[in-house]
């Protein structure tokens, strides 16, 4: 679902100001089943073509390292477990086509592959699947950074 349906009822009454929401991504990683390089799973994004780690507003009084995982099979079909907070992020404000205002804080969390092969489970993706980290499609430098610090965390502090 591209809308939750509270940020819908927020919409009702203070119309397209700008709205402040915490969001996760899901960096999910499986080592290749041929002995190549590892994967990582992206989505792609049916809103602009781009192909991305799995991303979501996290639910009110949701968990965000739950987000995550609810949002890999929402959006992939794919089941996953969270293994650290890699990053802590504050995103650029940006505006809506329909002048939706809002800011999100980014929670990336770097997961493992638990079972499932993606697909596109909703209206939110048009593909999803495995992708060689030595061979990535093109993504904006920001989704780039938050899977480049998945793949390389040591288990240590999150970056801020």
């Amino acid at each position: 679902m591209p809308t939750p349906p509270y940020v819908l009822a927020l919409r009702e009454k203070v119309g397209t100001a700008l709205l402040w929401m915490p969001g996760a991504t899901a960096v999910v990683l499986r080592p290749a089943p041929d002995g190549g390089a590892d994967e990582v799973l992206l989505v792609e994004r049916s809103d602009n073509g781009w192909w991305t780690p799995v991303t979501g507003v996290v639910d009110p009084g949701e968990h965000p390292a739950t987000t995550a995982v609810r949002e890999c099979l929402e959006e992939a079909g794919v089941v996953c477990e969270v293994e650290g907070l890699v990053r802590v992020h504050v995103l650029p404000e940006m505006t809506y086509d329909n002048g939706d205002r809002a800011q999100y804080l980014d929670l990336t969390f770097r997961c493992r592959w638990v079972s499932g092969e993606p697909r596109a489970a909703d209206e939110e993706s048009t593909d999803a699947r495995w992708w060689p980290l030595d061979g990535l499609p093109d993504m904006p430098a920001d989704l780039r950074a938050r899977l480049d610090l998945a793949v390389a965390w040591d288990g240590g502090p999150a970056h801020l």
